[in-house]
Parts: structure tokens; sequence; C-alpha cells
């Protein structure tokens, strides 16, 4: 319940947005962080063929970078989590985002993506993962299992 005298102020809802409580649209959004020996072109021409594999949606946004800064991310919890990311040696990150999708579905597709990828020609046999997935919900972030 809103308290009535607030419901129109902007610095209310605001409040609101910045927590997670509400979104401010309804793209969902999710973040891989993953190492992998294959070149950031060779992972570019396998994506077609794993997306085609896991039947992302077609909607689904994929943007992959090698040279992730933190001073690309401003929030603050994220960047926490990319200056870890960095610390620990990860490669690639990749940035999914899912129009009308929730976060949680948005990294349940990147999911499928990881899990083919690594099951692809971009990874040798029996090598190790290192990487993690997450995403925001209810204004923290969730590394998806």
């Amino acid at each position: 319940m809103v308290n009535q005298s607030k419901k129109n102020d902007p610095r209310f809802w605001k409040k609101w947005k910045e927590s997670g409580a509400i979104g401010t649209d309804k793209t969902g959004r999710a973040y891989a962080f993953f190492n992998c020996n294959a070149s950031k072109e060779a992972i570019e021409a396998e994506l077609p063929t794993i997306r085609g594999l896991v039947q992302t949606p077609s909607e689904l946004e994929l943007s992959l970078t090698d040279n992730f800064k933190l001073k690309d991310f401003t929030d603050y919890k994220l960047r926490s989590i990319v200056k870890d990311a960095k610390k620990s040696g990860i490669k690639y990150l990749m940035t999914a985002k899912y129009p009308n999708g929730t976060n949680k579905r948005t990294a349940d597709e990147v999911a499928g993506v990881i899990n083919q990828a690594y099951q692809s020609p971009l990874y040798e046999p029996n090598e190790p993962f290192n990487g993690a997935i997450v995403y925001k919900e209810m204004g923290s972030y969730i590394f998806r299992e």
C-alpha cells in the first residue's frame, strides 16, 4: 500500500526502482563470466550454431566482450562482481538482454548457451569450465546454479 500523499512523487518511485522492487523496463538482463581458450572471433562464429541447438528465442540479444572494464558498470553491486571476475582471471563477459523476459529467464537462456558452448569445439575434451552467470533479483545479484 502506498501512502497516498507520496504516490505521485517521483522521488518515492525512484527509490523503489533503484532497489529493484519495481522494474524500470521489461527487459531481462543477465551476465555470464567465463574462460575459454578459443578466440573471441571463434566464439562469435560458433554462437549461431549454439543458439540453434539450444533454440534460444530470437529476441535474446547476446553481446560478447573480452575487454570488459570496471568503469563500464554503474551498478556498484555488479561492479563488485566484475572486479572479482577480473581479479580471478576471467577472460570473457557475455551480456544478455531479453525484451519482455525476466532476469531469471534471461539467465536460464544464457546458461543453455554457455553449457552448449562447453560441448562445442570451442573447448578441448576434459578442459575445465570456469565461469558464472549472474542476474539481478529484488535488488541483489544472484549467481545461477
